[in-house]
Parts: C-alpha cells; sequence; structure tokens
C-alpha cells in the first residue's frame, strides 16, 4: 500500500463491495504481499522497537523534559524518526547526534500535539470504536464549543473530550447534522400539531429526526418525525406522497 514514506504493508481488513458514489483520491494498492515484503515488514517493526527502547534510554541519559511516544524507521531511506511530546520547546540536538551515531543513520526527533499523540498511540474510544483520527482522519480540524452546545451536550469535559483530552473529533463532522436540522425544525416552545394531537415542541432527537412534542390533552411527551410537525398533516402528506410518485417538492 502507497504511504508518504513509501510502500508499507497493510492487512485488508473488510470485504471488497461496490459503491456507487465516485469517489477519488484514495490510495491504491500495488498488489498482494510477497514473502520478501513479509520479511522486510518485520525487520521495520523489529527496527522500530530497537529505536524506541534505545531513544527513552537516552532521553532519560540526558535528563530532557520529553516523552517519545513512537518512532518510524523508513526503510528505503534509512531515515529513523522519533516522535515525542514535552510541555515546552526542547533543546534536543546533543540527543540526535547521540542516536545517529549509535544507530548509524539519520534521525530527525518531531515534537507533537496531544491530538497526534492520539494518533500515533492509537485506543478506544467513548464510542467503543478504534479512535477516528488513528483510522481515516487524514488532519485535524478545529472543534470548537459552540459546537458542543448545538447539539445540546453537558460542558462535561468527561463527556465532550477525547483520549487526547480535546474535544472529540465526531463533534466537528457530525455538527452540520445538527444545524440543518434546527434550521428546518420547529423552535423549543412553539405550537404544532402532531398525530397525537396539538401540543408544544419541548425538545429534539436530531439523530433519529424527530421532534419531542408535549401533548396539551394528555400532557404526555411523544417522539414525532419532525416533517409530521413542520406544517398541517395535509401538507405532510402530500409531500409524501409526491416523493413516491418522483414528483419536486413545492
Amino acid at each position: 500500500m502507497p504511504t508518504e514514506t513509501g510502500p508499507e504493508v497493510a492487512e485488508c481488513i473488510w470485504a471488497p463491495q461496490w459503491i456507487d458514489d465516485d469517489i477519488g483520491g484514495l490510495p491504491v494498492c500495488v498488489g498482494l504481499a510477497t514473502e520478501a515484503d513479509l520479511a522486510r515488514d518485520d525487520a521495520v517493526r523489529a527496527k522500530r522497537a530497537e529505536v524506541k527502547m534505545l531513544a527513552r534510554r537516552r532521553v532519560r541519559a540526558h535528563g530532557l523534559p520529553m516523552k517519545v511516544i513512537a518512532t518510524d524507521y523508513v526503510f528505503t531511506t534509512g531515515l529513523v524518526v522519533v516522535y515525542f511530546s514535552a510541555p515546552d520547546r526542547v533543546d534536543f540536538r546533543s540527543l540526535v547526534k547521540d542516536l545517529a551515531s549509535r544507530l548509524r543513520a539519520k534521525v530527525e526527533l518531531r515534537q507533537v500535539g496531544p491530538r497526534e499523540e492520539a494518533k500515533l498511540q492509537g485506543g478506544i474510544g467513548s464510542c467503543g470504536r478504534d479512535l477516528c483520527c488513528a483510522t481515516f482522519l487524514r488532519g485535524f480540524e478545529p472543534v470548537m464549543i459552540k459546537m458542543v452546545k448545538d447539539q445540546d451536550l453537558p460542558v462535561n469535559p468527561m463527556r465532550i473530550a477525547g483520549a487526547c483530552g480535546r474535544l472529540m473529533c465526531c463533534l466537528k463532522y457530525e455538527h452540520p447534522l445538527y444545524t440543518q436540522f434546527r434550521d428546518r425544525a420547529p423552535q423549543v416552545g412553539a405550537a404544532v400539531e402532531t398525530p397525537a394531537g396539538a401540543g408544544t415542541v419541548v425538545g429534539y432527537s436530531v439523530p433519529a429526526d424527530e421532534v419531542i412534542v408535549k401533548v396539551a390533552e394528555t400532557g404526555q411527551r411523544c417522539a414525532c418525525p419532525r416533517a409530521s410537525v413542520c406544517g398541517s398533516r395535509q401538507e405532510y402528506e402530500a409531500m409524501h406522497s409526491r416523493a413516491r410518485e418522483g414528483l419536486p417538492d413545492r
């Protein structure tokens, strides 16, 4: 599989399937890995582990306030890259010379932030799946606290922070769903007509595309499809009948 530093051995974890959407920019696999490719991959893994252990030892020997996160070894060029985190900028020139002389290779040290650290280390998110940054995200986009409020989430670090300690990346790419829903749904406190009777909007269930309504006659709350409370029942039925017939909405 092609990467920024050259071809890498990858494992297929999902069976091929046909997709109607035209998706471009995806990497194209060279082919099945040969025995030589697998042997090279094992050698690279062993080299990375060796460099990581050596880097941690030499950091302690130099007394530098830094934490080695991960290492990389580019087989084609022999370049060794050490990723580290630190609270401030670190003068690591002596450490680079030390590692280069011991490894007899060109060494680069790269300081990373909390998000990059989580991406390099990997882990499981609060959703129970692998971290997005360690699987499919190509870059980091800014995530603002306004997105948390727009999604009616509690401003609690334990609920909205990811493994990196920063706001979860999923807040960013789920935010348009919430903004589009609020633009089309009646506001909280609005009087609406529902299949269960007239009532007042008291909340939303955006993932289900539903509006929570308190029925005036019974005082009970019910979840209604957003389309069913955005207008009269006649308009709702007419809209769905036009959709079934393939006609555009008015």
